[in-house]
């Protein structure tokens, strides 16, 4: 019986091998469409995939998908009649042409990202695409050789059909990039929503709520993310919690009433509820927040990521923002329709990331968009102020190693705020990333799990993000009960420091002035910054001879608030009545009376008087304990008025210490074991809380600099030369900083106080060469740690001013020119980091005078009055508010000693009971 030979490819099999050819062929248009525009945006930096890229793309996903049974099929079948041919060359190079086939749509399918087979690790993924792109190039080289090895072919129709394709391939390119770099945005209108800072991008001055809420799709891949997100304060808006609500209804009202419009609380919503101001609801008077799901969204994902530039460093929402792309069918409620544009974002993600990641994203100047604050003449009809600060608080500091005179910097400068408040974390999100070699796959944590304990107590809330809150904060600061001085003076003999090697015994009967320092440490700006008016964080301290106590500060008075008489490391600000703000009325708002925050990396000296009751036989026990309450006591009684009770928001431990005193003539044995904080550094940071507190304590911070020095050269030597230059002791300065630089003190603060010095010498040539090069970072060590001081605008400014006087004394016009134009360049710079600095615009109009520039002149000295304070009025507010506060008045002196056995102390038995108790009457 003879066996039929089926023809390789007849009857329905050709049929079927049209179709293959027809999708190759459209699939070829495509992909070279395709690729052509990808290779473009790889040569030029260019961006040009839209909404028409996106489609081509998605035809590409379902071309491909239509063809792979039909391409399996046909091989199959082929294969069948062709493997036992006697022409093996032709089989083999089919079967290989086969296999490639294979391996083109297997890396496809890859790619795609099916939930079958979904691959996120970017090196497999980069495999998948080389594959994806190489295999074609290779099967049409298989398919001229297996053709070859065959029948003779009419190449003729394939290279028409070439012509046609590459043709076709072109005139798409061409079109698509006609429309120009989608990069290159055009400029963001002006804001439609002053006094807030916020530029809206190439469109209308409203944005759709819908558009601003999707949330629920970004968790659809992201999922752990969305669950961090939803722990966040940022999740939180003006409307949807207790204190915040009560604010901004407060803030509404009063400026209704004041302005008959809401246009000056944009300044809230622009960070706090983007969803209402960019829908247009926020402005109406009569807006209902619980009846819009918008007024509960917070920041939602959008609310971030489709900020797309920070438009200055001013803050107030100085953002630009726009209702961002979206793949097709985005907003579709046809599942079919959204199931193509889920599978089209996990297929294409790159658009996805280019369109809510941008290089602003990773920079501590996108988070000045809502971290910085000023208040504007709109908002108290008064004038421009200071608000919170986060942001220059960062810049000027040694952590972000910009600051060129800090007392402590890391090992490597901190690129930016997620470093601290978006720490990697481990995951499987298709956003992970390996962070180094051989690294797990992190992202970047989206909790934010920093200082606000009270809002979610308020809700009553409880979430993993609890623990981590409080873990945050206890890494911000120590505390150190450093020494003792007799005579409760602040010139008395100083034991110090406090340790196994120095506890000095106590006499029943004397009194002593507790030295305790308050050290900022981890942490990248002042601490605590933010609404420091209404953040509470103050120190506890108690005595005690064994079970009696003698000495108390910072205790909790029966509605839960604080001492008054405690110290606080807070913001004091007051009205321009000179009444205390605590409501936290920002359009009320006019000067601190004190500010007790601590920058980072420096620390505070507290002074405590204690008389040790005569008749104590028992050793002294000293406790300290920092303490932080997200909101005081006063707001929480606003917040809740006639339902107030107390206040009782939890309570965080930052920082601890203890230490026990023998009495003199005791027998007890008092055993301590060895601090985990060198002695040089305890003497440091207490010489540098006495330094920070002004001329008053100067001779103290000497006396312990001096002790730094005999243990630490560097640190010790400069900082006796940061003394002597604030007493203008100019010549102990110098020879300080020539001891500091031989013990190898940081080269960039010497250089600046070293420039400092000369100034005053009027060797301005000098310290002009030192200030240029701080301003262009000519150190090694500094560039090696990551260090940049050309964003430290007070050295700017200071560069400016010096060359300015160095040009007064020229008299070759042409060089006095060339002084005047550099003085120019470094107080631009200096005003391009920050435009609302008094000083150098006040430099700028000096300079631009002598330039003969008037009408500029006058332009800078207009911006210095704006920026510059109001003494006279300060001064009055400030003795208004101390004549009839006597504790505030007490807290804001230069040299303020607290006394532990004060009469009337919250807490602390009347001396006559102490005295009565240790005498057995």
């Amino acid at each position: 019986m003879t066996r039929t030979v089926l023809p390789v490819v007849g009857g329905n099999l050709r049929k079927l091998l049209r179709w293959v050819f027809v999708l190759f062929i459209l699939l070829a248009v495509n992909s070279l469409y395709l690729g052509a525009i990808t290779l473009i945006e790889t040569l030029t930096g260019s961006d040009y995939q839209d909404y028409f890229y996106l489609l081509m793309f998605l035809l590409h996903l379902l071309l491909g998908l239509l063809l792979v049974p039909l391409f399996i099929l046909f091989g199959l079948l082929h294969q069948s009649r062709a493997r036992l041919r006697p022409n093996r060359y032709a089989v083999r190079a089919g079967f290989i042409l086969f296999t490639t086939g294979l391996l083109l749509l297997l890396s496809g399918i890859v790619l795609t990202r099916f939930g079958f087979l979904e691959i996120n690790d970017p090196q497999w993924r980069t495999v998948a695409y080389w594959t994806h792109v190489g295999t074609p190039l290779l099967a049409l080289w298989l398919f001229v050789v297996h053709r070859m090895a065959g029948r003779p072919v009419n190449w003729g129709i394939g290279k028409r059909w070439g012509v046609v394709v590459l043709m076709f391939s072109l005139a798409l390119t061409l079109l698509q990039i006609q429309g120009g770099d989608l990069r290159v945005r055009p400029d963001a209108e002006a804001t439609p929503y002053l006094p807030a800072l916020v530029r809206l991008a190439g469109q209308s001055s409203q944005i759709p709520a819908r558009h601003l809420m999707e949330d629920g799709f970004c968790a659809e891949c992201h999922t752990e993310i969305a669950s961090q997100s939803a722990m966040s304060m940022h999740r939180l808006s003006s409307f949807n919690n207790p204190a915040y609500r009560f604010s901004i209804d407060a803030t509404r009202t009063a400026l209704l009433g004041r302005d008959g419009n809401l246009d000056a609380a944009r300044l809230c919503a622009v960070c706090h509820d983007q969803v209402p101001l960019f829908s247009g609801r926020f402005d109406d008077p009569d807006y209902a927040p619980e009846l819009d799901p918008g007024g509960h969204a917070g920041i939602t994902c959008i609310g971030c990521h489709s900020i797309t530039a920070i438009n200055s460093p001013l803050g107030n929402g100085a953002y630009a923002f726009e209702d961002p792309p979206r793949y097709p069918f985005a907003l579709s409620d046809n599942g079919l329709l959204q199931a193509f544009n889920h599978q089209l974002i996990k297929a294409k993600p790159a658009f996805h990331k280019r369109t809510f990641l941008k290089r602003v994203h990773r920079s501590a100047l996108f988070c000045s968009g809502c971290h910085k604050v000023h208040l504007p003449y709109e908002l108290n009809h008064y004038r421009w102020l200071r608000g919170q600060d986060h942001y220059d608080s960062f810049l000027l500091s040694g952590v972000s190693g910009h600051r060129v005179d800090s007392f402590y910097y890391p090992e490597r400068a901190v690129p930016n705020c997620a470093y601290c408040h978006m720490p990697l974390t481990p995951s499987s999100d298709p956003a992970a990333r390996s962070t180094g070699s051989g690294g797990a796959p992190s992202i970047h944590d989206h909790t934010f799990a920093t200082a606000n304990t009270g809002v979610p107590y308020l809700l009553q809330q409880t979430s993993p993000a609890d623990e981590m809150r409080r873990n945050f904060l206890r890494r911000a600061a120590r505390v150190d009960i450093f020494g003792i001085r007799e005579f409760g003076e602040l010139d008395g003999q100083l034991h110090a420091p406090l340790g196994p090697r120095q506890l000095p015994a106590l006499v029943p009967g004397k009194r002593y002035l507790i030295e305790l320092v308050v050290r900022t440490q981890r942490i990248g700006h002042q601490l605590t910054q933010g609404t420091a008016d209404s953040n509470e964080l103050w120190l506890d301290i108690s005595v005690h001879s064994g079970d009696r106590l003698i000495g108390r500060s910072g205790a909790l008075g029966a509605d839960g608030g604080v001492d008054p008489w405690s110290y606080f490391l807070n913001s004091y600000l007051l009205d321009r009545d000179g009444g205390r703000i605590e409501r936290r009325d920002a359009q009320n708002i006019f000067v601190a009376l004190y500010d007790h925050q601590i920058p980072p990396g420096a620390a505070a000296t507290i002074h405590y008087t204690l008389e040790v009751p005569a008749g104590v036989t028992g050793p002294i026990a000293i406790d300290a304990a920092l303490k932080y309450r997200k909101f005081d006591t006063r707001f929480v009684r606003h917040v809740q008025g006639v339902d107030f009770q107390s206040n009782d928001l939890p309570v965080a431990v930052l920082a601890e210490a203890r230490v026990v005193l023998p009495l003199a003539g005791g027998f007890d044995q008092i055993e301590m074991s060895e601090g985990q904080v060198d002695d040089w550094e305890r003497w440091n940071d207490y010489g540098i809380g006495l330094l920070r507190k002004g001329k008053r304590e100067l001779r103290q911070a000497e006396a312990a600099f001096s002790q730094v020095e005999s243990l630490e050269p560097a640190h010790g030597a400069l900082n006796l030369a940061r003394v002597f230059y604030l007493e203008g002791r100019l010549d102990e300065a110098a020879a300080a900083l020539a001891r500091a630089a031989d013990a190898h003190a940081p080269a960039w603060t010497l250089a600046w106080y070293s420039a400092l010095v000369e100034r005053e010498f009027g060797n301005l040539d000098a310290a002009i060469e030192l200030l240029q090069a701080l301003a262009e970072t000519r150190f090694n060590e500094a560039q090696q740690r990551g260090f940049d001081f050309s964003q430290d605008h007070r050295l700017l400014v200071q560069l400016g001013r010096t060359l300015f006087e160095r040009a007064r004394q020229e008299r070759d016009e042409s060089r006095r020119r060339q002084y005047l134009q550099h003085a120019r360049e470094r107080l631009l710079q200096a005003l391009q980091i920050d435009p609302e600095n008094a000083a150098a615009h006040h430099n700028m109009a000096l300079v631009l005078q002598e330039l003969k520039e008037s009408e500029a002149s006058e332009r800078h000295r207009l911006l210095h009055e704006k920026y510059r304070s109001d003494d006279l009025a300060v001064e009055q507010a400030v003795s208004r508010h101390r004549r009839l506060n006597p504790a505030a008045n007490h807290a804001a002196e230069e040299t303020a000693v607290y006394d532990l056995q004060r009469v009337g102390a919250i807490g602390l038995d009347p001396p006559s009971r102490i005295v009565a108790h240790d005498t057995g009457e």
